[in-house]
């Protein structure tokens, strides 16, 4: 009595390999950070909002009110939930820790010295 036995093949096929580019377009690349000793979520910025700030940046001078604007829209762009954020309660947060948040979204983003 023989039996014909039918082994199927396994192909070992990097999934991500098989990803085209456009696939990954909107995708986002996020790590936690410490934040007034809690962790929160950072964003890789995307290449339009990096140029937003960068646009932004451009017209300060020597006013430090708008370079808060700017480190503002860094916060709202690449934190989690950044977004919600009111002036106000930008107002209500200690200004060396809002700069050290905005420091890491921008290293992590590729932008200054290169985040981990």
């Amino acid at each position: 009595m023989t039996s014909k036995l039918i082994i199927p093949k396994i192909s070992k096929v990097n999934k991500m390999a098989e990803r085209n580019i456009r696939d990954l377009v909107g995708t986002k690349m996020s790590r936690d950070v410490k934040f007034m000793g809690s962790s929160v979520k950072i964003n890789k910025l995307l290449v339009s909002q990096v140029l937003e700030i960068q646009g932004k940046a451009k017209s300060i001078k020597e006013d430090d009110a708008e370079g808060f604007e700017v480190l503002k829209l860094v916060i709202r762009l690449g934190l989690e939930g950044g977004s919600d954020l009111t002036d106000e309660d930008f107002g209500n947060l200690p200004l060396a820790e809002l700069s050290n948040l905005s420091t890491e979204i921008m290293k992590f983003s590729g932008m200054g010295e290169q985040g981990k």
